[in-house]
């Protein structure tokens, strides 16, 4: 790509991919990354999953696929301001949430309390999951195949002592070194993306209100410049106009703060960016106190409202009874599903087939979840036709 900082990743000083492939035609390598993303089973499943809301309970609530869709378009306006990779920014953020299960938050932290005994669930580490083995299309290799920076960068958490089951794409967290400056920005865009968006699917749907947010000074700034520029303005309009200033405040600032850092870093290649002793890529102290407000205020106010605690409940209830009832009994996992667990009751035993088990069920979309719970659990679907995956 041109332009590209001689401390951003690019072709020439990749790692490479665990399986060589020749090289894409008229494509530069994360382009090539980014189009399996895209063409993924995982990739389309995020339409039907779930950001804050369960995906049935409205159809403007944002999903999975939609927050994934604006995180990419923050990461590449930064990448290119920044001279960075962009198709790798966008790689990794397309591809970030690719291993979250149906029903958001909820659903991983009922996952992860149904492997307890078995290595835990961790989404992130999912993700890298799916990339890596259980997307399986290619006649020559499991997985993507993708390249080495691109999985580091969907790999955002990680325990030491799973690092070290993960080989070469999870080194840095044994080191202590930092991932590359597209990973790092990724990230950022999206604590910048979901942050502003939970806030405007929460006015949305009155589960927020604009005084209460009207304590909150990234809001009341935007929301003071807004009422003082427009007069006659409907409540959508407004809750727009005030969004989109607030993510553009908080990019402006990222771009501002990450660009000094560089520079007093005086970086001249990525081995540069590894040995940093801490991210390069972040927000002004002010501005990291004021998003801290803002989350800090969507964890008491929306994650917590009641209505949305009842989505969760019922989400944590569908998926720790789903497992329960695959590992009593793996005759009632689809064929293709059921062959996987065995085979891995073959290599790891009963925490081979819980593996197998939780890969179902963190592939299931929300709905897709609820029709396989009144499969198995309601007594009217009994008949031969309801069966029928």
């Amino acid at each position: 790509m041109e332009n590209l900082a001689s401390y951003a990743c690019a072709d020439e000083n990749s790692k490479g991919r665990v399986y060589p492939e020749d090289g894409p035609v008229y494509r530069n390598q994360f382009q090539r990354d980014r189009d399996r993303i895209i063409h993924s089973a995982a990739f389309r499943r995020l339409e039907y999953k779930t950001q804050v809301f369960v995906n049935h309970e409205g159809d403007l609530f944002r999903t999975r696929l939609t927050h994934s869709l604006e995180v990419a378009q923050i990461a590449r306006s930064i990448a290119r301001e920044l001279h960075l990779h962009e198709d790798l920014a966008e790689a990794i953020a397309l591809s970030h949430d690719l291993g979250h299960t149906p029903f958001g938050h909820a659903g991983q932290t009922a996952l992860n309390q149904c492997m307890k005994d078995y290595g835990g669930f961790e989404h992130n580490l999912q993700s890298l999951r799916v990339v890596d083995k259980l997307e399986q299309k290619y006649a020559e290799f499991h997985g993507l195949n993708l390249m080495f920076e691109t999985r580091e960068g969907i790999l955002k958490h990680c325990s030491v002592k799973n690092a070290r089951l993960l080989g070469d794409v999870a080194q840095r967290f044994i080191d202590k070194t930092q991932a590359s400056l597209e990973a790092q920005l990724v990230d950022l865009s999206d604590e910048t993306a979901y942050s502003n968006h939970d806030v405007d699917d929460g006015l949305r749907y009155g589960l927020i209100s604009f005084d209460e947010l009207l304590e909150i000074k990234l809001f009341r700034d935007q929301y003071d410049k807004v009422a003082a520029k427009y007069k006659d303005i409907n409540n959508r309009q407004m809750i727009h106009e005030i969004i989109r200033r607030m993510i553009n405040v908080m990019v402006v600032d990222l771009i501002d703060t990450s660009r000094n850092n560089i520079t007093s870093a005086k970086l001249e290649s990525l081995q540069d960016v590894r040995r940093q002793p801490g991210p390069l890529m972040s927000f002004s102290d002010e501005m990291s106190a004021l998003n801290l407000e803002l989350k800090q205020f969507l964890r008491e106010n929306l994650y917590q409202h009641y209505r949305v605690h009842r989505m969760s409940r019922k989400a944590v209830d569908i998926l720790t009874a789903l497992f329960d009832a695959f590992m009593n009994d793996i005759k009632i996992l689809p064929p293709e599903n059921r062959e996987q667990c065995r085979v891995m009751q073959n290599e790891s035993g009963d925490e081979g087939i819980a593996r197998g088990v939780a890969d179902y069920i963190a592939g299931m979309t929300d709905r897709y979840a609820i029709v396989e719970y009144e499969r198995i659990f309601n007594p009217r679907q009994l008949s031969f036709v309801n069966l029928i995956p």
